[in-house]
């Protein structure tokens, strides 16, 4: 049920108004006066606004500047209803902002074709909102699960090249001990050795080419899920 909020000063008008939203089903909120309608928009936040022009205190323009200037009531689709026949005053509101306007005295079939084109306008741009909206929030999201990859990938890399400092340096040394072996027996063990580091070389080579193919997105996700490697949150927190 749509929330119309009608702010007209005039107490036959306003209640003419009210009967005819209510015979439509709407949910008609009145107040008589600028004031009270700034107030009550930002309590209700309604669907639509029915404003009159030509009011003591505030008018309808200066609830029109009021209501804009609030980000809750900012978006509303507001109607003013007036007697002035002025073009010049009728461009000023719709330069303020309004949506449209009806001059009084206005029939109920004008009322509600003016409310249903607002309605139906108004609805049409709230669902363009949330689509973009929700194509937002999905971008973020794919950018920060991205952003986790990354950071994953990097870390894994890092850890291969840690791991490939130890065999480099177990071959160093059995080359070493190889050229020092007094028998043909530590040759040997010494030359296994060296296959043993060869051999565990390769394979982290071979970890590190096929890392590209293996750490998808999804991939990262169960690493972190099982605590095989750290976040980037928990890697910061642990210097």
């Amino acid at each position: 049920m749509y929330k119309i909020l009608a702010i007209e000063d005039e107490p036959p008008v306003l209640a003419n108004i009210i009967e005819i939203l209510e015979a439509e089903d709407f949910k008609a909120i009145g107040v008589e006066n600028g004031r009270k309608g700034i107030k009550v928009a930002a309590d209700v936040v309604p669907d639509l606004i029915l404003c009159d022009v030509m009011m003591p205190e505030l008018d309808g323009y200066d609830v029109l500047k009021a209501l804009r200037e609030n980000p809750l009531t900012a978006r509303i689709p507001f109607i003013f209803l007036t007697a002035l026949s002025d073009r010049k005053d009728l461009r000023q509101g719709m330069e303020m902002g309004a949506d449209d306007y009806l001059t009084k005295p206005f029939s109920r079939e004008e009322l509600l074709a003016a409310i249903a084109i607002r309605l139906e306008k108004y609805a049409s741009i709230r669902e363009d909102y949330d689509i973009a909206q929700q194509k937002s929030q999905g971008l973020e999201k794919r950018m920060a699960t991205m952003q986790q990859f990354l950071a994953t990938k990097d870390e894994l890399l890092k850890k291969l090249c840690e791991d490939l400092r130890d065999p480099v340096s177990n071959i160093n040394m059995a080359i070493h001990m190889l050229a020092q072996a007094p028998s043909e027996k530590d040759r040997e063990r010494y030359l296994h050795i060296l296959q043993e580091e060869c051999d565990r070389e390769i394979a982290l080579l071979n970890q590190v080419s096929n890392l590209q193919n293996f750490l998808t997105p999804e991939n990262a996700k169960v690493l972190r899920q099982y605590n095989l490697i750290k976040g980037q949150d928990e890697k910061n927190s642990s210097y």
